[in-house]
């Protein structure tokens, strides 16, 4: 560790702002035009959610589409494809992970670490340092992160790098400090009274800062955005996600989080911040309103190619498991399992389904619903 610390520059690190948080004023002047853009487009987004009666169903792509992006910002490269691969072979609770790229492996335990921390939070948990922690040892339960202590805060200095440059960006709060900025936060996000945008900023750059676990930082301070929102009622359904933003705009992101500390600017990092909600805001909306149409258009072709009472199960079907294997389909979907293999004849023959993978020994052939897939692919 100390070798490789002595091969990096420091001479433009920023360190972390001790005991400047929480800040103790904020330009509301400057900020208002863009928290009242922000909040208008959170609340088109969150109409939409509302008048959907199958929201789990048709929004699910969208969490798998988080944790590629979250991911790929950590580094991670794996596509929608590879998850819902995997998510056809393996139950929930499986963990065969073992002939799994690493890559995919780290995504995967992403989507199952945030449906985790929704789950606590449907069961009562408040929104808490415990929770955190149980969310990064989900994260972190398997492959590279697995020896990085997950669910443990660090005991060591950790630092953000620009490793092709070589340098040191930025110096997080010291191991010594950490509980104490911690205990901070945490009373900060449940009993300050800003506004829930401007409070989920604050939290979020904040969390960020203090970098709290030796790894995986990144990825939980992007889920505490999602479930601030959500568990503040901005939000009806836990499907707010706002990765896509920040990857596109990564040097702006860690640049304003530099500015903060260095120069207690956190006025601009709240107006960076409304901007990314207000332009995800506009962007989700239009995946979902096309998941939605996409819905509507299927309804009236499935049940025309398949004339049978149980062609909404097969639609919910694909649309929440957009590959599959032929078995799973024919067990799992709640249709009579001759029904359920004429139906996928039937589809494939139309070009509604397509053949990943053909049938092989005990080997289903694996599915894929082209059509949902080509709206939420990144």
């Amino acid at each position: 560790m100390q070798k490789l610390l002595s091969e990096l520059n420091f001479d433009n690190a920023v360190n972390y702002h001790y005991d400047c948080f929480p800040p103790i004023t904020l330009n509301y002047q400057k900020i208002m035009h863009q928290l009242i853009k922000a909040t208008d487009a959170i609340a088109r987004f969150d109409q939409m959610l509302k008048k959907m009666h199958n929201s789990e169903i048709l929004l699910a792509p969208l969490r798998n589409q988080e944790a590629v992006i979250s991911s790929r910002m950590e580094g991670t490269i794996s596509t929608m494809d590879e998850i819902l691969k995997y998510e056809a072979d393996y139950e929930e609770n499986q963990k065969d992970y073992n002939n799994t790229r690493s890559d995919v492996i780290e995504t995967i335990l992403y989507q199952r670490a945030l449906k985790a921390a929704q789950k606590a939070l449907v069961d009562g948990q408040p929104l808490s340092q415990f929770l955190i922690k149980t969310t990064h040892q989900h994260l972190l339960s398997f492959g590279r992160g697995a020896q990085k202590t997950p669910g443990l805060y660090k005991t060591e200095q950790n630092y953000l790098a620009d490793r092709t440059k070589r340098n040191i960006l930025f110096t997080p709060i010291s191991p010594e400090r950490l509980q104490e900025g911690l205990d901070k936060l945490f009373d900060y996000i449940q009993n300050n009274d800003d506004p829930i945008l401007i409070k989920t900023a604050i939290a979020h750059i904040e969390f960020e800062a203090l970098h709290p676990f030796k790894d995986g930082n990144g990825r939980i301070g992007r889920m505490l955005i999602t479930l601030m929102l959500w568990s503040s009622g901005v939000i009806s359904a836990p499907h707010f996600y706002i990765s896509g933003y920040f990857e596109e705009n990564k040097d702006q992101y860690i640049d304003m989080m530099r500015d903060v500390s260095e120069n207690n600017n956190w006025t601009d990092w709240c107006i960076f911040f409304l901007q990314a909600v207000e332009q995800q805001a506009i962007r989700n909306l239009e995946i979902v309103e096309n998941i939605s149409s996409l819905y509507d258009q299927m309804k009236l072709e499935f049940s025309d190619v398949l004339s049978s009472r149980y062609s909404v199960n097969a639609l919910d079907y694909v649309f929440t498991n957009p590959v599959f294997r032929n078995n799973k389909f024919t067990n799992d979907s709640g249709i009579p399992n001759s029904t359920a293999a004429r139906f996928t004849r039937m589809l494939l023959d139309k070009n509604l389904l397509i053949t990943i993978e053909e049938p092989s020994g005990r080997r289903a052939a694996l599915y894929a619903f082209e059509p949902l897939l080509q709206l939420v692919r990144v």
